[in-house]
């Protein structure tokens, strides 16, 4: 294993890449030199701020724009972050273990700048460039051996703190050692799945994923398809991002793409696919426009304002470039779709339509399955890595290959044949020996094709504990909202796997049942998922049609039972570690606060949200932030700030937008819990905490009775805030309802003086503030609208 460190990283150029490069380095706690070069017309004799305006606009841009490319905005984070010039501070390199490249896309400029950090650089740290189309070899000519050994592609992609794929590219010369500490460490620390690449043009993602979308620019005028039939077909239905195509390239900019497109048509003479390079004409004209997307404010999309001044999103018309009102998009495939959740099922599906939609998969997928066939081994000599740069790179569920393996490779050799297309001859090869799938699951150990040693190989990555290969032999118990899964050692480990893993009943069950098997045998308990989110939180349909039917006493019963449930996990004579992902929500946010451990992943957006829907925290997240405001004003905070902190957090909803600012919003506790940047690792860190805790003697810990309630002198904060707002017309009446019942529970009730409590009694005031609130018409017609609209069900 390398002895290598990093502790202080410089990036050189401070553009939008470079900058959010650079505060991605910040987030992970290392030391950051950000430079730039002196604005035109600026002399010797100019103030700091006036050499330094490039690099210190283009970080400030960076920090305010959304989302935020920092996990937090604190001088804690920003400070990490030193700025400097070309001319002025080249010596703040001397002691920097990386360097890493991101000025403008001119080899000559690159060549400068290299020659510059030549001088100096200390021996043996790391130089890479952040290029996604210039030759590596190219940029060596005249540096020193040294150099050359320290010297490789690190290719980043927009935005780094959110796209996980970092392309790794060797030169010649670079020392397999560094090559090997990058993959690690890029997967480790920052968080990243690193694919390893060839030094050949767009390296892999770009290459496979420019050729996707110019494919389908072509295939939108044969097929004569509108800008928002295409976004519906390859959004969220196809495993893909929610910006789908023709959204995601006005986030990226038309030039940015076209810029590609070129590179690839002017350098890759062999290609077989290159015609499809060639710019459509609605494309040339849309940037002849400078149509350019979000950039320019018109692309695809357009903003604007209807007669009535109401905002409007307009989509292109391809065929009169003019723009007009969205239209609603409907296919009867998709319709047929609808209830298939499972991915791999739903693309069969998608494939196999009877209709414009089905014809449309197929021309585009065949397109797309013979192309990356005919990658191999140009790009790439393992065909896993290609799957892996497109969903780490282009946000797909399903990379090519693993999309191949889901619609049947015999199933669609002819039709690719029949479309045009030929495909490369190892996959005949392949078919020929018996192999009739990319991949497999084997003995727990998940295998790919290896078409030079016509076998299969152990797909090296991915996750240290992959739940989705151990739970093919080890569920234990599950029903249909969750599963419980041995991960050895003695830990268990909860999965949820309900629609958008809301907590509902069979969820309690699972949760009830996970506790007490793991008291019985086992060490201890995780509770960790690999859906898109952790948990939307608790099923508010369930609690909306108790309801509105008046059934009280059964949403008593289960407001009881998730409180109780909470109240479990606190309790158990066994560590129980959560380790939630993306949106951590109600229900799912309480269930986290009352864990032993959380060990989130950095990008964890936890809030308890209820306000939202007339309603307060009712699993004890209300009783949790009353518990935590009592130790905190024990430690000698002014109970007023405080008091006021946690009651307008919940109050307004406030969602982390990272696990770091989960910790600010006092979701997540100091010095208890934990972020982890690395999803791979997460799981493994969740279940050595759990086994951490064991080693040490796990106690069952005591019931808190000692929690001090302000009372009176809290609740008329809240009153007298309340009815401000109300006077002000800033709140309706229904909210400043929910307000006075937030404030209730928060401050323990009307009681005239600080008085110890358990946190029963606060759960029991959770409870019945909460089942008030549901009496409540608003509060209802909220839920339903919400119910309505489709949005996320949580509580």
């Amino acid at each position: 294993m390398s002895k290598r460190v990093i502790k202080k990283v410089a990036v050189l150029g401070s553009g939008v890449m470079g900058s959010r490069i650079a505060c991605h380095f910040a987030n992970i706690g290392l030391q950051v030199v950000l430079l730039d070069i002196v604005p035109k017309g600026i002399d010797n004799n100019a103030s700091k701020d006036e050499r330094n305006a490039i690099v210190d606009g283009a970080l400030k841009a960076a920090l305010k724009s959304n989302p935020s490319p920092i996990y937090s905005k604190t001088e804690l984070f920003t400070n990490r972050i030193t700025t400097g010039n070309f001319e002025d501070d080249m010596n703040l390199l001397i002691d920097c273990d990386w360097i890493c490249e991101a000025v403008i896309e001119r080899l000559d400029i690159k060549h400068e700048v290299f020659s510059k950090v030549e001088g100096l650089r200390k021996p043996g740290s790391i130089i890479s460039t952040n290029t996604s189309g210039i030759p590596i070899n190219m940029m060596l000519e005249g540096r020193s051996d040294d150099f050359k050994k320290h010297f490789c592609g690190t290719h980043f992609f927009n935005p780094p703190r959110y796209l996980k794929l970092l392309e790794i590219i060797p030169a010649e010369t670079t020392d397999p050692e560094l090559i090997d500490f990058l993959m690690d460490y890029g997967n480790r620390f920052l968080g990243k799945t690193t694919v390893l690449c060839k030094d050949t043009p767009a390296f892999i993602a770009n290459r496979v994923g420019v050729f996707s979308i110019m494919s389908l620019f072509h295939t939108v005028t044969e097929m004569d398809l509108t800008v928002d039939e295409v976004d519906k077909l390859t959004g969220p239905v196809l495993g893909r991002p929610k910006s789908a195509t023709f959204r995601t390239c006005d986030v990226v900019g038309l030039d940015t793409l076209i810029h590609v497109a070129n590179g690839l048509k002017d350098n890759c003479p062999n290609d077989e696919a290159k015609h499809l390079f060639e710019l459509p004409e609605y494309i040339s004209k849309m940037h002849e426009n400078g149509w350019l997307g979000s950039k320019t404010k018109q692309g695809f999309y357009k903003k604007s304002k209807d007669e009535n001044g109401k905002r409007q999103i307009l989509s292109l018309n391809l065929n009169t470039l003019e723009y007009e009102p969205k239209q609603k998009v409907k296919f009867a495939t998709l319709e047929t779709t609808k209830p298939i959740e499972d991915l791999v099922e739903r693309t069969k599906v998608l494939y196999n339509g009877q209709d414009k939609a089905g014809e449309f998969y197929r021309k585009t997928f065949n397109g797309l399955f013979a192309y990356v066939s005919n990658r191999y081994p140009e790009i790439t000599d393992d065909i896993y890595k290609i799957d892996d740069a497109m969903r780490a790179g282009f946000g797909w569920e399903l990379g090519p290959f693993e999309a191949w393996d889901a619609i049947g490779l015999s199933k669609t050799i002819e039709m690719i044949k029949a479309d045009g297309h030929q495909i490369a001859n190892w996959i005949h090869e392949m078919m020929a020996a018996g192999h009739s799938s990319f991949y497999k699951i084997e003995k727990g150990t998940r295998k790919v094709y290896n078409p030079t040693k016509k076998t299969y190989e152990a797909v090296p990555g991915g996750p240290v504990i992959n739940l989705n290969v151990i739970k093919q032999n080890n569920v234990i118990w599950k029903n249909g909202d969750a599963s419980i899964i041995d991960l050895g050692e003695g830990v268990l480990n909860l999965e949820f796997h309900s629609k958008m893993n809301t907590i509902g009943g069979g969820t309690i069950q699972a949760i009830n049942h996970a506790v007490n098997l793991a008291e019985e045998n086992y060490k201890g308990l995780t509770i960790y998922n690999e859906g898109q989110n952790f948990s939307a939180g608790a099923n508010v349909g369930m609690i909306f049609m108790f309801a509105v039917e008046q059934e009280w006493e059964e949403l008593d019963f289960a407001i009881r039972a998730f409180q109780n449930t909470m109240m479990r996990v606190r309790y158990s004579s066994i560590p129980v570690v959560v380790a939630p992902h993306n949106m951590a929500l109600g229900g799912s946010c309480e269930l986290s606060m009352h864990a032993d451990k959380v060990i989130a992943h950095a990008e964890t957006y936890m809030g308890l949200v209820e306000f939202g829907v007339g309603l307060i925290p009712g699993g004890g997240g209300t009783k949790e932030f009353a518990l935590r405001l009592n130790d905190e004003i024990k430690d000698g905070d002014i109970m007023t700030n405080q008091f006021r902190n946690r009651f307008l957090t919940i109050g307004q909803a406030k969602v982390s937008t990272s696990a770091v600012e989960a910790f600010e919003l006092g979701y997540l506790r100091k010095g208890i819990d934990e972020v982890e940047v690395s999803r791979d690792h997460q799981l493994l860190r969740a279940k050595e905490a759990v086994l951490e805790m064991h080693e040490a003697g796990y106690v069952q810990p005591a019931k808190r009775k000692d929690i001090t309630i302000q009372g009176q002198q809290a609740l008329g904060l809240v009153y007298v805030g309340a009815d401000s707002f109300r006077a002000g017309n800033y709140m309706s009446e229904h909210d400043q309802l929910i307000s006075e019942k937030l404030g209730y529970v928060l401050a323990g009730g009307d009681v005239s003086q600080p008085t110890d409590v358990s946190e029963q009694y606060l759960l029991n005031l959770e409870r019945r503030a909460f089942l008030e609130l549901c009496q409540q018409r608003k509060t209802l017609e909220r839920i339903q609208s919400i119910l309505t609209k489709g949005k996320i069900l949580r509580n």
